[in-house]
């Protein structure tokens, strides 16, 4: 994949990764040139890349119908509007996928820290696969029922 200089982002990437940057914490200014998924997972160490693909494929068994892109900077299944994001941080993988989720599984959820819009699972434990299963398929569902409304 190239970038608009010509350059190409995984020869960018493992330049990094040369001079010992593997955490995309640590590569600033790289996230943002991203243009797929594949290109962000990339970016960060092994360990990461394999929670990233864990919860990616997750997503995908869910959201089959849902478009694959990189909005705001992170990993985004979209489907009739922006469906669930997700993000490697330092400590944690971050997981968006609306308040309106993030409030019907308030009690599912009190082993993590969550904010209005956002879950955090913590690197150093196994994702909740089961779990995040039940919120994209509650979001595509919410997400046709929208779609059905606007149709009319």
């Amino acid at each position: 994949m190239l970038c608009s200089n010509g350059f190409q982002i995984r020869s960018i990437i493992h330049t990094i990764r040369l001079h010992g940057q593997t955490n995309g914490e640590d590569m600033k200014g790289i996230k943002s040139k991203n243009h797929s998924i594949d290109d962000y997972i990339y970016s960060f160490s092994k360990d990461v890349q394999k929670q990233l693909r864990t919860i990616r494929n997750a997503i995908s068994e869910q959201a089959s119908e849902a478009e694959e892109k990189i909005s705001y900077q992170m990993p985004t299944f979209y489907l009739n509007g922006n469906l669930v994001h997700f993000a490697a941080h330092k400590n944690h993988i971050g997981f968006y996928p609306t308040p309106g989720a993030i409030k019907y599984f308030k009690k599912k959820l009190t082993k993590y820290k969550t904010s209005k819009g956002a879950i955090q699972f913590p690197m150093e434990e196994p994702l909740p696969i089961t779990l995040i299963k039940q919120i994209v398929r509650y979001r595509v569902a919410e997400a046709k029922l929208k779609s059905r409304k606007k149709k009319g």
